[in-house]
């Protein structure tokens, strides 16, 4: 049996399908899971699991076109590209001062090596990513502190101008409206990167010793005693992270591993409207207290404010109020991602869908009288988490759009305009009466069962919209691709 071409445009998207001459004149195939059909992409070939479809005729084919777009679509990424998880596993550093003031020391020239690499691509035109790997050699011979790091951490610090310079040129190209985020020099660097080399790991797990030209030395992890990434093999470790918080040093190892985890199924399905009188509404009618985790720690954190604008700059007390309120700050951040965690991992364990609104929430924080209270809710780290968890238990999580679902009845579909203020939902034509939030829950499931009915290959889409690993602060899982 032949293999069928995919014809692929200058956007990159599928633009048709060209059949051999056996399947026009055969009768139908069956193309089961583990056939391979090329992609062709101007001059390169690659290959492309899928699913089954059956062809009868040539007069199909343009049905088929359509078919064969969602079920590219509904195949997950780890089977796309390979299954390339990342655990990331996250013990406190305990040192003497000497080796903090080393780690500081490594940190400053990780920023100083990202700060010329971004230099360099501001002042030279055409500049690659190569070039900026390259130039990491330069600055190695031309400042003698420069060369004391360990070479792929100052790659990874190149790699790090890179990104912003990318991120740069996307919004550049998407037409991103505003700003589109020309790259910054770092002043506030707080971490260094290691890949294979300049490391070693003891075989109790329970001290690394770098071996770069830092003075780093030998250090004691401290950490929870049933996370052994010791049991892993060296080659699965592929990055470690030094990161400098308020309360004192941690690091970060990278695993490759894969997380499973059965998902029993339940039959619920739920939609979530977040908010700020209630974290989460659902459905149902239950709903989820909104922490004030902030709100709560504001009385403290302002006394704590007030004594450090009281010390003398570049005094020690200055020094110690600062390590103060940093680590007041700290703890609120830890209680939002900890309580975030456990309220999203407890939603998806007990629904078999979870639909939520796609907000805006950059926008919506331009509401000065609002920010705040939007920001110590958290919903942006709160849906993160529930995203990533529908990946791991493999549960359709489905974002629908915002608009006129506390407006719209849920009963009758009739538009009810009320404003911020009005929190109970009145229908004038067809009596109901609800909470605000839980009107617009039930929109919001209404019309997410309304996609997935109509674009039945789409559940997958949206369920591989997980949380991105960003800046090594949460200790789970994130996919690489």
């Amino acid at each position: 049996m032949g293999v069928p071409y995919l014809g692929l445009g200058l956007g990159g998207k599928i633009g048709g399908i060209i059949p051999r001459q056996e399947h026009i004149n055969s009768t139908s195939d069956e193309f089961c899971h583990g056939h391979t059909f090329l992609l062709r992409p101007r001059m390169k070939t690659f290959k492309l699991l899928f699913g089954q479809i059956d062809i009868c005729s040539i007069h199909r084919f343009n049905l088929l076109r359509y078919a064969l777009y969602w079920c590219i679509l509904s195949i997950p990424k780890e089977e796309r590209r390979g299954k390339r998880l990342l655990l990331i596993y996250e013990y406190k550093v305990a040192g003497t001062p000497k080796q903090y003031a080393a780690m500081d020391e490594a940190i400053k020239i990780t920023q100083f090596i990202r700060n010329k690499c971004l230099r360099k691509w501001m002042d030279e035109r055409g500049v690659s990513a190569n070039d900026l790997q390259c130039y990491c050699a330069v600055l190695a011979k031309e400042y003698s502190f420069a060369s004391l790091l360990n070479s792929q951490a100052r790659q990874v610090a190149a790699d790090r101008a890179w990104f912003a310079i990318g991120r740069f040129y996307d919004n550049c190209k998407n037409h991103r409206p505003g700003k589109k985020g020309y790259p910054q020099f770092q002043h506030d660097n707080r971490s260094v990167e290691y890949k294979n080399s300049g490391w070693k790991l003891d075989p109790d797990g329970k001290h690394l010793t770098f071996t770069d030209g830092c003075g780093l030395g030998r250090l004691r992890l401290v950490g929870n005693k049933k996370q052994q990434v010791a049991t892993f093999p060296l080659k699965q470790i592929k990055r470690i992270r030094l990161v400098k918080r308020a309360d004192g040093y941690y690091v970060q190892f990278s695993v490759q591993a894969e997380r499973q985890v059965k998902h029993v199924a339940t039959g619920a399905q739920v939609g979530i409207d977040v908010g700020l009188k209630k974290l989460s509404t659902d459905s149902n009618g239950n709903t989820v207290a909104n922490p004030r985790f902030l709100r709560k720690a504001e009385k403290k954190l302002k006394r704590l404010h007030r004594r450090f604008s009281r010390t003398r700059k570049k005094s020690a007390n200055r020094t110690k109020a600062r390590q103060k309120l940093g680590k007041a700050y700290l703890k609120v951040q830890r209680q939002r991602e900890d309580f975030a965690r456990k309220t999203a991992n407890a939603l998806i364990t007990s629904h078999d869908l979870i639909a939520y609104e796609d907000l805006k929430i950059a926008n919506m924080v331009k509401n000065h009288k609002l920010a705040k209270s939007i920001s110590d809710a958290a919903w942006g780290q709160f849906l993160s988490w529930v995203q990533y968890y529908g990946v791991i238990h493999d549960v359709p999580v489905v974002a629908v759009a915002p608009h006129f679902t506390s407006q719209d009845c849920s009963g009758c579909g009739t538009r009810v305009k009320k404003s911020l203020s009005t929190r109970t939902h009145i229908c004038w034509h067809c009596g109901l009466v609800l909470d605000r939030d839980h009107n617009a829950a039930r929109n919001i499931l209404d019309q997410a069962l309304a996609y997935l009915e109509a674009v039945p290959w789409g559940t997958r889409k949206q369920a591989d919209r997980a949380p991105r690993k960003a800046s090594g602060q949460k200790t789970t899982a994130a996919s690489q691709q």
